[in-house]
């Protein structure tokens, strides 16, 4: 049961981890060529896009992320507490 615990924590630290680098890396403007800014955008693009489509135009600034990153850390305690029964 730990391991499970574990393992979800990792997924979502990590996932967690993606899209706080995604909008680091978007303020540099990088080249969206390269495999790094690639990978990014496909682990990530997944979560934000439907966030993206619900949320209304904000001008210039881009919400998804730190709605993902608030919906994931709701998901992970959500699971937590289900796995645990707290």
């Amino acid at each position: 049961m730990i391991l499970i615990a574990n393992l979800i924590n990792i997924v979502f630290t990590l996932l967690n981890l993606a899209i706080l680098a995604r909008v680091l890396v978007s303020w540099v403007n990088p080249n969206p060529y390269h495999p790094a800014v690639q990978i990014l955008h496909q682990i990530t693009e997944p979560i934000l896009a439907p966030i993206r489509r619900l949320l209304p135009p904000t001008g210039m600034i881009d919400f998804s992320p730190l709605v993902a990153i608030v919906l994931l850390s709701l998901l992970q305690r959500l699971l937590m507490s289900m796995l645990f029964g707290f």
